[in-house]
């Protein structure tokens, strides 16, 4: 079954992509849940004009998400932890934690567009990834410190 995607969800596409799903999955979850239609002929008509009006649009977050990306490779955050002898930490680092530490700094990223590149569980420096646009993302550094 094909559906044209009405907004953005992680691990299966990006706003107005058109993706193969299985029947059920479309059926049951995305179209009732109003985060895809089916594509028709006609809802790819829409889409497409749509997708026209708003070329000039997408062009400015585009570069907009590119300028946030070039100020966040400048940053590197420091999150503090309770850290045991060996400095292996109590708990766990969040994109929550990051995404208050960008607020800090003044970036606001909403913390389901952070991700981990690897699993954080000691003291040390660390990379998340920012999926900013569609095509922008970028690596944030950060160090764990012991508090």
């Amino acid at each position: 079954m094909e559906v044209i995607l009405k907004q953005d969800i992680t691990g299966l596409g990006y706003k107005n992509d058109t993706i193969k799903v299985k029947g059920g999955y479309g059926r049951n979850y995305l179209i009732p849940q109003g985060f895809a239609i089916v594509a028709s002929h006609s809802n790819r008509k829409m889409i497409a004009e749509n997708i026209k009006q708003a070329a000039h649009k997408a062009d400015k977050i585009k570069n907009d998400a590119e300028t946030l990306a070039a100020k966040l490779a400048e940053v590197t955050l420091q999150i503090g932890a309770k850290a045991g002898e060996q400095g292996k930490i109590f708990g766990a680092i969040t994109t929550h934690q990051i995404s208050e530490a960008l607020k800090n700094e003044g970036f606001v990223i909403d913390r389901k567009k952070i991700a981990f590149k690897s699993q954080v569980k000691t003291l040390g420096e660390y990379e998340a990834i920012a999926d900013l646009h569609r095509e922008v993302k970028q690596d944030i550094k950060f160090t764990v410190v012991e508090e």
